[in-house]
């Protein structure tokens, strides 16, 4: 996984960017999918840094999440759990949608099933 981390306006410190590539990195716990996490610094106005965060996940959209705070740790506290959210939904949009088999299904369940289809 590719993790990059930019500033514009201006440099991080090599504290914040390395803080910034831990927490950012622990996104992947969340979705095994995850190629690269791409994170972008706004230095323009000093007393509010913007930060935005790209997600790449293989066969799903860009997950995208920007915020804005006194520091850049705390416009990536707000931008985290925004991405951890946006990931959720997604996985359990893959994986919530498979039905039940038959073979997972007892007995009695199973002949209830072709009874009812065969009513109709």
């Amino acid at each position: 996984m590719l993790v990059s981390v930019s500033a514009r306006h201006g440099n991080l410190g090599t504290g914040d960017q390395s803080l910034i590539e831990d927490k950012v990195g622990k996104l992947r716990r969340l979705y095994d999918r995850v190629n690269a996490i791409e994170v972008i610094v706004d230095l323009e106005k000093l007393e509010s840094p913007a930060l935005e965060a790209k997600v790449s996940v293989e066969h799903e959209e860009d997950f995208i999440a920007s915020a804005s705070a006194t520091t850049v740790i705390g416009a990536l506290d707000v931008v985290i759990p925004k991405l951890e959210k946006q990931l959720r939904r997604a996985k359990e949009k893959r994986t919530e949608h498979r039905a039940t088999g038959l073979k997972h299904l007892e007995p009695n369940d199973v002949a209830d099933e072709v009874e009812s289809t065969d009513e109709v």
